[in-house]
């Protein structure tokens, strides 16, 4: 699979893989906000045996395979996405 990886600016640690590039129409308005701005990082194949420097390559396909996307996030922000996914609208 190929991949395309973006960094956020507004949020350090945090990347979203995605199967197209420049494509962010997976991404919901939220979370958009929450990691604001993205820079490309890399583009990538993609598959099982994959080494990622903090994802399993399994995960990541599966995330996209099912949701478009995936994101990876320093440990910090979890509780953040958690929120959002919840409806809520997080402080900055």
């Amino acid at each position: 699979m190929q991949c395309y990886v973006y960094r956020s600016l507004k949020k350090p640690g945090l990347y979203v893989y995605l199967p197209e590039k420049d494509n962010f129409s997976a991404l919901p308005a939220a979370v958009q906000t929450t990691v604001g701005e993205l820079a490309f990082a890399l583009e990538l194949s993609l598959d099982e045996h994959t080494r990622l420097a903090t994802e399993d390559p399994r995960t990541v396909i599966d995330n996209i395979k099912k949701q478009g996307l995936h994101i990876q996030m320093p440990s910090d922000l979890e509780p953040i996405l958690a929120m959002i996914s919840d409806g809520d609208t997080p402080a900055e």
